[in-house]
């Protein structure tokens, strides 16, 4: 078996490529020095775009991913100018990797409109991480916004992967971005309650609560005569991580104040008539 395959070895005729080599010595080398030199100098233009985001603060995802598509691009560049100094024709070579990219990109037109979202969100930044958003549907606070997906973390302590493009192509409400925000709270009393008094234990039940900011001032007043309820809304403003503890803390308070004070919170009933028929 040895031999054979020694035999077959030697009856390879290599004259072709020794004469291919020889008579385009010069080419050969033309075209690796064209490889080296032009990938170093693709190294350098991409390290000096890079460091000049860097220098605007661009975000480092963005920085890394155009490092990649900028040196890739480049490079490829380099490759061809190299094969067509060897004299081989690149119209081919150029339109397989166009029909390639087309079919990639085909193939993976959903993964690139989210990776395109993916671009203009961190470019121009609607939320941040830690920002409870309320985005593509889902509420949480941000934890990451990758290429292709953004991750929120629910209250009760859920991650929700949302695709990018669902994020960018719907509302998006960012409860985080402003320092305040205001608290709405709608309490209702019975008809036959009086009015002043309601409002005076909504009023005072603001004042004390210390985490209820003075400026601008809550807003207590009669927003509806409902069907069977004097509906009063009751908006005081507070620091953003305050929101819920004032939320929660109104909501009882009302309760056990209107409870001690004698004011009704009414509720739905039915009333159900019974008629006999006589025979």
């Amino acid at each position: 078996m040895e031999d054979q395959t020694v035999s077959n070895v030697s009856e390879f005729d290599f004259t072709p490529y020794i004469k291919y080599a020889v008579d385009h010595g010069t080419d050969i080398l033309v075209a690796l020095l064209i490889f080296v030199v032009g990938r170093w100098i693709a190294r350098i233009v991409t390290r000096g775009f890079v460091k000049t985001m860097e220098r605007r603060k661009v975000d480092p995802l963005i920085c890394g991913f155009i490092r990649s598509i900028l040196f890739n691009g480049l490079l490829i560049a380099v490759v061809i100018a190299a094969v067509a100094r060897l004299g081989i024709p690149t119209t081919s070579f150029v339109a397989v990797l166009g029909a390639a990219g087309l079919a990639v990109g085909l193939a993976l037109q959903g993964s690139l409109s989210n990776f395109a979202s993916g671009i203009l969100l961190l470019m121009f930044r609607p939320f941040k991480v830690g920002h409870f958003v309320t985005a593509g549907g889902d509420s949480g606070f941000v934890e990451e916004i990758g290429l292709l997906m953004t991750t929120l973390r629910t209250p009760d302590n859920k991650t929700v992967f949302v695709p990018n493009s669902n994020v960018l192509g719907s509302n998006i409400t960012n409860n985080s971005l402003k320092p305040t925000r205001r608290v709405d709270l709608v309490f209702g009393i019975s008809y036959t309650d009086d009015i002043d008094k309601a409002r005076n234990i909504l009023a005072e039940l603001l004042d004390k609560n210390e985490k209820v900011l003075r400026d601008p001032a809550p807003q207590v007043a009669v927003s509806e005569l409902g069907d069977s309820s004097v509906n009063f809304v009751c908006r005081p403003w507070v620091k953003g991580e305050d929101y819920w503890d004032v939320y929660f803390g109104m909501i009882e308070g009302v309760k056990k104040a209107f409870d001690a004070n004698n004011v009704s919170i009414p509720f739905p009933q039915r009333d159900v008539h019974l008629y006999t028929e006589k025979k």
